[in-house]
């Protein structure tokens, strides 16, 4: 039976309990023990697929094709293990399995209420395809006290009960300040905060006290007396300075030894972190770097392109090179100033997007990159923009554009109204807007002789999209015979999957999403590839 490991949060959000559940987990396989991590979303959202980046940050892809929550890609890139759809849920997919059972007569005449119906089905989604695992670790969203979060700490609170609670830990991550003005630490938020927790029924057994200072012994005496809680487990987590430091920061306070003690387990194998050492000297020691510029909408929000920021780190590591990650707003990015901003660019970065918005800074962002011979990768959005620009600059079509911003233009980018997965039609829609895209994980066969086919080293390739328009293939023949070519395509080849330019020192576009299956101790190969080439161009 599986044991399961509830995390949760206090005082303010944005703590990281993405990253302390994504290190803890990367600790107990370590210690030779298989682990699942799940996200709980309080939001009445269905998914986060239709949220702006400014309200959520980055939509995380799956292999199977959910759009979920930023903090499974912590969750893939440290432990390894391949998220699926039943791995995330908010509150509005809880509500409409429910009501979509009420409708249907399932709960045979009885009144539906948050307490069982909400919460029994949120312990359905816990349990879920988790027979075979050691550890379950379930984070909470949000942060206790917030009215969107009862049902689930509800939810858990029963969990516990039903399975045994030596089948279930509580750990609660929480911030403890420091308070400049007058030179001291505060526990009192870590009580009021544990206090609330208590008052809904949990106790946590584990308190990690995020601080941005070392936390005397004195204050976590404190904290274990007026929290109930053994002084061995609570846990002080100090801001590191890269993310990558959170394993070796969470293996010397032993919170995963904590774990094993608390199950009354032991260790398997011993741990080794040099890679993550390693990885942490390089971002923080290596006096060479170079400037990676990402142009694109949502720069503003850091969190907007979170995958696409580590994978870009990810790159710096293989090539032994700190990236310094200059963020461009394509909106205010104009012709005449594309000189002065982009003149200490070693490469140029155009992400995913939707909308018309920003496109104009896009295209004369790439006609600089095409031009001056700075190496260029298009994601998803960042290839239709190079299309566009390559019809308008180099085909002499003027008016070439996409459906999805101009429906009575040239259309070398157009809505895919069907495509084939697995042997089955899947059919496109632009009316709802939620799952309806090219989601998930498609193959691509890469054309021989391609610089890309050199970059993977492989016929075949599986990358995640989130998409719903595509290149269109009926301009293929032109494209190619000014030295713009389709080197990947669907297997059915009827969709143009990857384009490079040749006569180029670097320049590729891809419709997928490479970011999503970018790891630090095993990066990707297409941006390990980008920055080699973004430091020789300088």
């Amino acid at each position: 039976m599986a044991r399961y490991i509830f995390v949760t949060g206090g005082v303010v959000s944005s703590l990281g309990k993405g990253l302390s559940s994504a290190s803890l987990a990367y600790l107990l396989q370590s210690r030779g023990y298989k682990v699942r991590l799940r996200k709980l979303d309080p939001y009445l959202n269905i998914d986060p697929g239709t949220m702006s980046p400014f309200q959520h940050g980055e939509v995380y892809v799956t292999d199977d094709g959910a759009e979920t929550d930023l903090d499974l890609g912590h969750y893939e890139r440290f432990s390894g293990v391949i998220a699926k759809k039943t791995d995330n849920i908010t509150t509005g997919k809880i509500y409409s399995d429910v009501l979509k059972k009420e409708r249907k007569g399932k709960y045979l005449g009885k009144t539906v209420q948050v307490i069982p119906h909400i919460t029994d089905r949120i312990k359905e989604f816990i349990k879920n395809d988790s027979s075979k695992e050691d550890f379950v670790i379930c984070e909470i969203g949000g942060i206790v006290g917030d009215i969107e979060s009862l049902p689930f700490i509800e939810a858990i609170r029963q969990f516990a009960n039903d399975i045994g609670k030596k089948n279930a830990l509580f750990i609660h991550l929480t911030l403890v300040p420091y308070l400049k003005s007058s030179d001291e630490i505060k526990t009192k938020p870590t009580q009021h905060s544990v206090k609330e927790l208590r008052s809904i029924g949990v106790q946590p057994d584990i308190i990690i006290c995020r601080s941005e200072r070392p936390i005397p012994l004195e204050h976590r005496k404190k904290i274990s007396l007026f929290c109930n809680v053994n002084i061995k487990n609570v846990i002080e987590t100090v801001d590191v300075k890269t993310i990558y430091e959170a394993p070796i920061s969470f293996y010397k306070e032993k919170l995963d030894l904590r774990v094993l003690d608390y199950f009354k387990l032991k260790s398997r194998k011993s741990i080794n972190l040099d890679p993550w050492k390693k990885i942490t000297k390089i971002i923080l020691k290596t006096n060479k770097q170079i400037n990676i510029a990402i142009i694109g909408k949502y720069v503003e929000l850091k969190d907007a392109y979170k995958s696409l920021d580590e994978a870009l780190i990810h790159g710096g590591i293989e090539n032994n090179i700190k990236i310094n990650l200059i963020r461009i707003d394509s909106e205010k990015l104009k012709v005449s100033d594309i000189h002065s901003k982009l003149k200490d660019i070693s490469g140029i970065l155009i992400p995913g997007g939707f909308g018309k918005r920003g496109t104009d800074g896009k295209i004369a962002a790439i006609k600089y990159a095409r031009d001056n011979n700075v190496p260029f990768l298009g994601i998803c959005y960042g290839m239709q923009m190079a299309i566009i620009e390559f019809a308008r600059n180099i085909l002499n079509l003027k008016k070439a554009t996409s459906s999805e911003f101009d429906k009575k233009g040239l259309h070398v980018v157009g809505l895919i109204e069907e495509w084939v997965k697995n042997g089955r039609t899947i059919k496109g829609t632009d009316k709802d807007l939620g799952g309806t895209m090219r989601l998930g994980s498609y193959e691509a066969k890469l054309k021989d002789n391609s610089m890309i086919k050199k970059i993977y080293g492989k016929k075949i390739i599986n990358e995640r999209h989130r998409h719903r328009y595509e290149v269109n293939i009926n301009f293929k023949d032109k494209f190619e015979k000014k030295g713009l070519i389709f080197s990947g395509l669907s297997p059915d080849g009827l969709l143009p999957e990857i384009i490079e330019l040749k006569n180029h020192p670097w320049f590729i576009g891809v419709q997928f999403h490479p970011e999503f299956r970018s790891r630090p101790l095993a990066p990707h190969p297409l941006f390990s590839s980008f920055i080699k080439a973004s430091k020789n161009h300088r």
